[in-house]
C-alpha cells in the first residue's frame, strides 16, 4: 500500500505508523518493532453482489465450515497477543454475518483495531451508528465507477445507490469512510469523476487498487490496464492529490498492489526538477521496503487457512483451528512463508535485475505465478521501463 499523500506532502495518518516506520522494511513477521502483522479476515465467503474481479469468487449462497464465533474469538485472543496492530473483516460481505458486531467489538476489546471492508449496501443509519459505537477505526466501501459503471462491473443493479447510501450513513454519524477502486481498463476513465465525487460526498480516504489476477479476476488479465494508462492514471492521482493539498482539503489518498508507484513518484519529482520532494519520497518507500505480504501482511479465508494475503489463497501455511495463527506465521520450514520473508535471491527476470528491488521488494507474486506459471518471476504489471529501473542491456533474461 502506497500513502500517495504521505509521500507528497508527509501528512500522517493512522495506517502510516505501520508503512513508514524505521527499521519497517527489515521486519519479518509483523509491520514493525514488537507488532505481529496487519490481518485480513475474509470471515464469510457469502455475498450479496456478483463482482467480476471477486478474488474469493464470491455467491449469493450459504458456504459450510466458516470459523464460528467461539473460534473466531480465539484467533482474535492469538492475534491479541501477537500483538496484531489491526484486523480487517472482509469478505464475501462481512456484514451477512451475524456475529460481525460481537466479532469487531471482541477485537476492539483486546487491543486489536477493528476495521471493514464491505460493499455498502447493507450499511443503514443504524447499522452505521452501531459500526461507529462498537469503535471501528475506517470503512472501506468498493465502488468501481460511479452509477452504470459501478452496477456492471457489481453484477446487481442498485449497488451504486444502496452504497452511496452506505457511505452517507457513515459520514453522517461520523465514522470515518473511504473508497476502495480496482482500476482497469473498463474504468479508468472514471478516475477524475471519483475524485470529485469524494470531496463532494465528504469522504475521508481512497484507495486506488491495481488488478490482481486471483479468484474470477483471473479471467481479467485481458481487461488490465497497459503500462501507458498505469501512468497516465498515476499521473491523474498525483494531480488531483496536489490540488486537494493546494486547497486545504485533508483527504487520505492510496494505491495498492502495485509498488512500482511508489517509485514512479519518485522518478516523476526528479523529471520536474523538485530534488527536495524526491528525497523525499525516496525515503519513505526505502522504509517501507516494498511489497511485505507473508511479511508485515497476512489473510485467514473464511475456514481457518491462513495465505500470504487475501490475492494468494491458492496457496496455504496451516490452520488456526490446528494452529495459532502466530506460530503457523512464524514458521519458516514452510519453503513458500521462508522465501517471501527473504525472497530478493529468489527473483527472476527484470525483479532480480531491478535498481529499485529494495523500494518495491518484486512487487505482487500472484499476478507473476498468474501470468507465467512461476511464483518468483516478475511482475508483469511494472509498467516502469528498462531504462528507468536501470537496466542497460535490454530487457533481462
Amino acid at each position: 500500500m502506497i500513502s500517495v499523500t504521505k509521500l507528497l506532502f508527509a501528512r500522517e495518518y493512522y495506517g502510516d505508523s505501520l508503512r513508514y516506520t524505521k527499521n519497517a522494511h527489515a521486519m519479518r513477521n509483523g509491520a514493525g518493532e514488537g507488532m505481529g502483522p496487519v490481518v485480513v479476515w475474509n470471515s464469510t465467503k457469502t455475498c450479496n453482489l456478483k463482482c467480476r474481479h471477486c478474488y474469493m469468487s464470491s455467491d449469493n449462497k450459504k458456504y459450510q465450515n466458516e470459523l464460528t464465533t467461539d473460534e473466531a474469538k480465539a484467533f482474535i485472543d492469538d492475534l491479541a497477543d501477537f500483538h496484531v496492530p489491526v484486523l480487517l473483516f472482509s469478505g464475501g460481505e462481512p456484514l451477512i454475518r451475524p456475529d460481525f458486531f460481537q466479532l469487531a467489538e471482541y477485537a476492539q476489546q483486546k487491543g486489536v483495531r477493528p476495521t471493514l471492508s464491505t460493499n455498502g449496501t447493507l450499511i443503514t443509519p443504524e447499522t452505521a451508528a452501531r459500526i461507529k459505537e462498537i469503535g471501528v477505526g475506517y470503512v472501506g466501501i468498493s465502488l468501481d465507477g460511479l452509477q452504470d459503471v459501478n452496477d456492471e462491473f457489481r453484477g446487481v443493479e442498485g449497488a451504486f445507490t444502496r452504497a452511496m447510501e452506505g457511505i452517507q450513513n457513515c459520514v453522517a454519524v461520523g465514522q470515518r469512510v473511504g473508497l476502495r477502486f480496482t482500476i482497469n481498463h473498463h474504468n479508468i476513465q472514471e478516475l477524475d469523476k471519483i475524485f470529485d465525487f469524494i470531496e463532494r460526498e465528504n469522504i475521508n480516504r481512497v484507495c486506488f487498487y491495481h488488478l490482481v489476477y486471483s479468484g474470477r479476476g483471473n479471467a481479467m488479465m485481458d481487461q488490465d490496464v497497459t503500462a501507458e494508462e498505469s501512468r497516465r492514471a498515476m499521473d491523474i492521482i498525483i494531480r488531483r492529490t496536489r490540488d486537494f493539498e493546494a486547497r486545504g482539503l485533508e483527504k487520505e489518498i492510496l494505491t495498492v498492489d502495485n509498488h512500482c508507484d511508489g517509485v514512479y513518484m519518485y522518478l516523476k519529482a526528479l523529471s520536474e526538477g523538485n530534488d527536495s520532494q524526491a528525497e523525499q519520497i525516496k525515503k519513505y518507500i526505502s522504509m517501507n521496503g516494498g511489497n511485505r505480504s507473508g511479511i508485515a501482511f497476512g489473510e485467514v479465508d473464511p475456514f481457518g487457512y491462513v495465505h500470504p494475503d487475501q490475492f494468494t489463497q491458492h496457496h496455504t501455511f496451516g490452520n488456526v483451528r490446528d494452529r495459532k495463527f502466530s506460530e503457523i506465521w512464524q514458521d519458516t520450514s514452510n519453503e513458500l512463508m521462508a522465501g517471501l520473508k527473504n525472497r530478493k535471491p529468489l527473483l527472476k527476470g527484470r525483479c532480480a535485475r531491478c535498481s529499485f528491488l529494495d523500494n518495491c521488494n518484486g512487487n505482487f507474486r500472484t499476478r507473476a505465478e498468474a501470468m507465467t506459471g512461476d511464483f518468483w518471476e516478475s511482475d508483469p504489471s511494472c509498467y516502469l521501463t528498462d531504462e528507468e529501473i536501470g537496466l542497460t542491456g535490454g530487457k533481462a533474461e
